[in-house]
């Protein structure tokens, strides 16, 4: 069936996912930026702030493990809601710490609500696009992530500029409040949607098997039930590994080129905003790749590894190249522009294949998982770097730490997609039975 031609809803409601991504990693990217000004203020260590973005990840590990389940239950719209009231009024508490223990804090509720996110606009898109369409709605929204970073990279030094770090908080906090007045008046699923037209409709369930649907929805499993599946445990696996290789992008990146090159962050940075801007192509890209071998006859599952094959090999050869040629700023930046929109391509497709071996209603459970098993190793690889980075930092070589540190990332890649292919070579979409 063809797309429907004039208005498509379905592309707003991407567009509300999308802003509220921006959102979500607007805030959690501000204290990257704020790490040379705070570390200065509080005399925090690379170890200290290492714990600190623990934190987080700590937080965010248990607070998709229970949002998935509850987004599940309550559905998308309240679901979604819930998490931005917590993660706003979260971000404006950092305002309120003066230590690494009271940051942590901060750290952790924002952790727990930022949790939601992902879930939600995982099962928003699963309601609202046919499968040959998830992955490009999915690139878009996950997009997000990248143009948040870039906002806060322009938001973040104004700010600064006329008034101070406390400020910064209260005002990026106070985003998601705006965001969720429209959240609410737009957003139903779609057969709720007054504003939908019935050929819309019809699209979007195009390929939906109408027997088997209704199967599925009377059907109540256990949270528990979905750890037997190897499809979950093959989208674990893409998850723990990779999620955290990008928070360090989000998290280090700046105090690498500032200690690397110099870089002023109390100022515009040119070369992050492209770095960061880079992510939005490869987030986009990537699950435009995928959904045409698709549409051109492929296997749904087929196509999504074939294209994390691809991208993991690129990212190989672009993380050695970082870490053992790199001297000069601007070729740092062009290779890691390259290395994180490789890195989005990825992170859509893994995100997308939810979708695709999971039905809807479990869709944001499992999701969940799959995140807080990304934030656990959000938990352990932030310690890692503060470890290394302090090891190098007091042999007078903290750039070697950052160029090892690389080389560790673009292996991992490859590695996760050997897994997951091994789980995955078998599998079929998951029938539910009542468990």
């Amino acid at each position: 069936m063809t797309a429907p031609k004039g208005k498509n809803y379905r592309w707003l409601i991407v567009t509300l996912l999308f802003i509220g991504t921006v959102i979500n990693y607007l805030d959690r990217q501000i204290i990257g930026l704020l790490k040379p000004t705070l570390e200065l203020e509080f005399q925090w260590t690379e170890s200290d702030f290492g714990k600190i973005m623990s934190a987080f990840s700590f937080a965010y590990a248990v607070g998709l493990l229970l949002s998935g389940r509850f987004i599940d239950k309550v559905g998308t719209k309240v679901g979604y809601s819930v998490a931005v009231v917590f993660w706003s009024l979260a971000g404006m508490g950092h305002a309120l710490a003066k230590s690494v223990t009271g940051f942590s804090i901060a750290r952790l509720s924002l952790g727990i609500g930022e949790a939601g996110n992902f879930p939600a606009a995982m099962k928003a898109v699963s309601e609202w696009f046919p499968k040959k369409e998830r992955a490009l709605a999915t690139g878009i929204f996950n997009s997000g992530t990248a143009i948040g970073v870039v906002v806060a990279l322009i938001v973040v030094p104004i700010i600064m500029q006329n008034y101070g770090w406390q400020e910064v908080f209260w005002i990026t906090g106070a985003m998601g409040f705006v965001w969720l007045l429209f959240w609410l008046w737009l957003y139903e699923i779609p057969s709720k949607q007054k504003r939908l037209s019935l050929e819309e409709l019809n699209y979007i369930e195009s390929d939906k098997d109408d027997v088997k649907d209704q199967v599925q929805s009377s059907v109540k499993i256990s949270w528990a039930k979905l750890f037997t599946f190897p499809q979950t445990w093959a989208f674990v696996t893409g998850k723990f590994f990779i999620d955290p290789i990008f928070w360090f992008f989000l998290f280090w990146l700046p105090s690498y080129f500032s200690s690397t090159f110099n870089l002023d962050l109390k100022v515009i940075s040119l070369e992050l905003m492209i770095i960061y801007g880079a992510t939005t192509i490869g987030s986009i890209a990537g699950g435009y790749f995928s959904s045409q071998l698709i549409n051109r006859g492929w296997a749904i599952l087929k196509a999504r590894k074939a294209v994390l094959l691809l991208f993991a090999l690129c990212e190989l050869v672009i993380m050695i190249a970082i870490s053992q040629f790199v001297t000069d700023k601007w070729t740092a930046v062009i290779l890691i522009s390259l290395a994180v929109a490789i890195h989005q391509a990825w992170a859509t497709n893994i995100f997308t294949m939810a979708s695709d071996m999971f039905p809807k209603e479990v869709v944001s459970s499992v999701v969940g998982i799959g995140g807080m098993m990304g934030a656990i190793g959000g938990i352990l690889f932030p310690i890692l770097v503060g470890y290394l980075l302090d090891i190098y930092k007091s042999a007078g070589n903290l750039t070697g730490g950052y160029n090892l540190i690389f080389t560790i990332c673009g292996l991992t890649y490859l590695f996760a997609w050997l897994i997951i292919h091994f789980l995955t070579r078998k599998s079929k979409r998951v029938e539910l039975v009542n468990s």
